[in-house]
């Protein structure tokens, strides 16, 4: 390719500014170029809550967003992925404590499935029964507060700390506490993958009666 060519290939590029989804007041999270709007969608942007919110207390909190629209100059995003610092956690752990994880996959009330993974750090060393307590508790309160939610509310919850917060004051009554956080919350289908998902498996089901038949 010649240096003309070069050229005109650099010029041809356009830069989009990306734009954080609505709930989180559309802040500018960057710009990203492409010499064409079809090669911007689905490109992933990670930031910090702290950036987000110039806050650089926050910058323990990551966030990525998925580019899923595009306009002329600008690039629309949704949420991805919440997650903790790997120097964060580990910062929450102490010798002669107990850390306690759970996983749970829970559907919002407007049918987005969602994995979140919270965390517990006891005072001190807890029984193998007072962390299966706290687990069960964890995860029964993930479970509750997805029924009352949408995708949007559930996220807010999460990032702004009020879900975490909620799950200590009702934990901590198990066994003492020092902190609770989630260390991570993933999209994992949207509400016509769900949908798509059921509806296989209702197929799945028929045929299997059918064969029983």
């Amino acid at each position: 390719m010649s240096e003309r060519s070069v050229s005109r290939a650099k010029q041809e590029k356009r830069w989009y500014t990306v734009l954080a989804p609505e709930q989180f007041d559309r802040t500018e999270l960057g710009e990203t170029p492409a010499d064409e709007p079809e090669k911007v969608y689905d490109r992933t942007i990670e930031t910090t809550l702290g950036d987000l919110n110039n806050n650089a207390s926050e910058n323990n909190t990551k966030l990525t967003f998925k580019i899923t629209d595009v306009g002329s100059d600008a690039a629309y995003t949704e949420f991805m992925e919440h997650s903790l610092t790997r120097d964060y956690l580990r910062s929450l752990v102490r010798r002669g404590a107990s850390k306690i994880e759970a996983y749970v996959t829970v559907l919002t009330t407007d049918d987005y499935r969602v994995q979140i993974q919270p965390v517990a750090f006891t005072t001190k060393k807890a029984d193998a029964s007072q962390e299966k307590a706290i687990r069960n508790q964890m995860v029964q309160m993930i479970e509750e507060a997805a029924e009352e939610r949408t995708f949007e509310e559930l996220i807010d919850s999460v990032v702004e700390g009020r879900l975490s917060s909620a799950i200590y004051g009702e934990a901590k009554t198990i066994y003492p506490l020092r902190r609770v956080e989630i260390q991570k919350a993933t999209l994992e289908a949207h509400p016509e993958e769900v949908a798509e998902e059921e509806a296989t498996s209702v197929d799945v089901d028929d045929e299997d009666v059918a064969a029983d038949d």
